[in-house]
């Protein structure tokens, strides 16, 4: 099959996520489940670099070549005519060049169609501040941020500019008006496209991943002059995330990115897909809203503190992950052993539990 019918066939099985690598019949993720296509034969090295270079322009190619991976775009046309997106990685494995696929859903759904909570329509009201999204890859963090942007998208008249590596989601025309900018294609480097972000007008910016210590201090820099900020960024908890971007600078700066985060940050929103009894996968999640306890927590340095003040501060919507995963088991939705295999604090779900 050309790698056009492959991107084609992930979309019918409705796959997340599609791999080729040589030595491997191609494979698909379903709900989270890797699965090998064993009625295709194994691939070749050549058969996965002549896809590769079938998809990439002469300037991706020469990045591939000198970086040993690239991130990109890549659209088919289905027979409808409709148009499906995948974010691509081209890389380097035992000195070949490998695939790896991610399909991005042609609809942006809600957030309550994503089975989200109801008090992340208060994140997409705010006019300034700081919201990150957390979890590992493929956990459905771009998911979450798109509904968020497109809500804003819908519903207000602001300028919203995006720095993606690569864009996934394009946003439809609405109220708002949306810049997308895709590294490599629009701009040639994070800090570039981040400094030149206070002269575009925006009101929010949507930052795809803060991968380095400049990234997250352009990402403070903006909320700090006013716009609403959202970005993600690669831990299991709130009180992870806070210590992770602290420990990104130097040790006689991190008393004053503790003061910028401890003023301008709004929440955490820390997401993970469970499988579920229905054979798919539901999401759980943690939130932490910046209180003003949490502030002064942040200020002083004392993350330690932060599951504490999450665990008795539900009132204002804050919820622990395994409060979370004790709700969907309480739902019937997913199992006790999987709750407990997925849960960051297996001791505190079993308290929970308990109590039923």
């Amino acid at each position: 099959m050309t790698i056009q019918e492959l991107l084609i066939l992930t979309n019918v099985r409705e796959a997340s996520d599609l791999h080729l690598i040589p030595g491997h019949s191609p494979a698909v993720r379903i709900n989270g489940e890797l699965r090998q296509l064993n009625t295709f034969p194994e691939l070749t090295s050549k058969e996965v670099e002549q896809m590769t270079y079938s998809l990439l322009n002469p300037v991706q190619k020469e990045v591939l070549l000198s970086n040993k991976e690239i991130d990109f775009s890549t659209v088919v046309t289905i027979e409808s005519g409709e148009q499906i997106r995948f974010r691509s990685n081209a890389y380097y494995e035992r000195g070949v060049i490998a695939l790896a696929f991610r399909l991005i859903p042609g609809k942006i759904k809600s957030i309550e169609e994503l089975g989200l909570p109801y008090l992340l329509h208060d994140f997409v009201k705010l006019k300034s501040g700081f919201v990150l999204l957390t979890g590992a890859s493929g956990q459905g963090k771009s998911t979450t941020l798109a509904s968020l942007i497109n809500e804003i998208n819908q519903s207000r008249s602001v300028h919203i500019v995006t720095v993606e590596d690569p864009i996934e989601y394009v946003f439809p025309k609405a109220k708002a008006i949306v810049s997308q900018r895709e590294l490599e294609q629009d701009t040639h480097s994070w800090n570039n496209a981040l400094r030149a972000m206070l002269r575009e007008d925006p009101d929010v910016a949507y930052i795809g991943e803060m991968r380095d210590r400049e990234t997250v201090s352009a990402a403070l820099t903006l909320a700090e002059t006013g716009h609403l900020v959202f970005s993600t960024i690669h831990t299991n908890s709130a009180s992870q995330s806070v210590d992770r971007i602290v420990d990104m600078f130097p040790g006689n700066q991190q008393q004053q990115i503790r003061m910028q985060l401890s003023m301008v940050l709004s929440g955490v929103i820390t997401q993970r897909l469970i499988p579920n009894l229905m054979g798919t996968r539901s999401p759980a999640y943690e939130i932490m809203l910046a209180s003003q306890s949490i502030k002064s927590i942040i200020r002083e340095g004392k993350t330690h503190l932060i599951d504490n003040t999450i665990q008795t501060s539900g009132e204002m919507g804050m919820k622990l992950f395994e409060d979370s995963l004790k709700g969907l088991i309480d739902g019937n939705v997913i199992s006790l052993e999987t709750a407990l295999s997925y849960a960051f604090r297996p001791d505190r779900l079993l308290e929970l539990t308990k109590k039923r």
